[in-house]
Parts: structure tokens; C-alpha cells; sequence
């Protein structure tokens, strides 16, 4: 069969390599149409979807970096406030410390003057009880002395006047010996 092939090529005078000049005028005449769809109708639809989608994703890259440039802004408004915050809390914290250590100190001072106070007031009453207590005995002693003498002497020393002034001079014949208690 390749003998029979190779005569009826050889018989036609054609190059088996070359294709028929119809077969080759309907190549070039499809190529040409599919060329014109595609480079007519195909490839601008293509380019325009290319377009829109080169558009959309550079559209969105630049959406995406202008939100990421605001979140970035709010994130260092965000840090900045809370740095404010933050000094503001310590700020508030040091005048509390201040106060507190103020009241504290007014506080034990109104405290002190308060102690004193009431020393000075235990004071003056002990004071005063020791006058009165001191002027009791004195009157006690008057009258036990004067009541002693009375005995001792043998007469009656019931006259106010003369009991009084022995009374002021034995108590201060007392008071003026080292041994005098008080």
C-alpha cells in the first residue's frame, strides 16, 4: 500500500507535503473569519472585563489602603487618648496621694490640739479638785486643831475670830516646815 500511495502521489505531480489550493484557500478564509471574531468581537470583550476587573482589584487595593491608613489613624488616636487617660489617671492619683496626706496631717493636728486640750482641762480640774480637796482640809484640819486645843487647854475656843487666826498661823507654821506635805 505505501507502494500504491507513493505511485498515485508520484502520478499526480503534487507534493504530498503541500496541501490542495482549495483546502488551502478554506484554511486561509477560516483563519481570517475566526481572526476578525476574535480581534472584533472577543478580544475588546476580554480587554473590557480585563479592565474591570484591573480596575476592581486596584480599586479595592486602594479602598483597603486608605482604610488601613484609617484604622492606623484611629489606632494611634486610640493610643494617644489612652496615653492622656493614663496620664490624667496619675495625675489624679498624685493629688489624691496629696490630699490624703494633707487630711492626715490636719487630722493628727487637730488631733494634738484636741489631747492638749484635754490634758490642759484634766489640768485645770485636778487643779481645781486639789484646791477644793486642799481647801476642805484645810478646814477640816481648822476644826480638829481648834477641837484638839480646845481639849489640851481646857477652855472652849469656839469664837470664829480667834479660831481662824490659830488656825492660819498653825497652817502656816505647817507649810513653812521642810516636812510640810501638800
Amino acid at each position: 500500500m505505501t507502494k500504491a500511495a507513493t505511485l498515485l502521489a508520484a502520478e499526480e505531480g503534487a507534493n504530498p507535503l503541500l496541501p490542495h489550493t482549495f483546502e488551502l484557500v478554506v484554511g486561509i478564509f477560516s483563519f481570517l473569519v475566526v481572526l476578525v471574531v476574535v480581534g472584533k468581537i472577543l478580544v475588546p470583550r476580554i480587554q473590557k472585563t480585563l479592565g474591570e476587573r484591573t480596575d476592581a482589584i486596584e480599586g479595592g487595593i486602594k479602598r483597603a489602603e486608605e482604610a488601613q491608613a484609617e484604622a492606623q489613624a484611629l489606632q494611634q488616636q486610640y493610643r494617644d487618648q489612652l496615653a492622656e487617660a493614663r496620664h490624667e489617671a496619675a495625675r489624679l492619683r498624685e493629688e489624691a496621694r496629696e490630699q490624703a496626706a494633707q487630711i492626715k496631717v490636719e487630722l493628727r493636728e487637730e488631733a494634738q490640739a484636741e489631747a492638749r486640750r484635754l490634758v490642759e482641762a484634766a489640768h485645770a480640774q485636778i487643779e481645781a479638785d486639789r484646791q477644793a480637796a486642799f481647801a476642805q482640809l484645810r478646814t477640816e484640819i481648822g476644826r480638829l486643831s481648834t477641837e484638839l486645843a480646845g481639849r489640851i487647854v481646857g477652855e472652849s475656843l469656839e469664837d470664829e475670830a480667834r479660831q481662824s487666826r490659830i488656825v492660819d498661823r498653825f497652817l502656816d507654821e505647817l507649810e513653812s516646815t521642810p516636812q510640810a506635805v501638800r
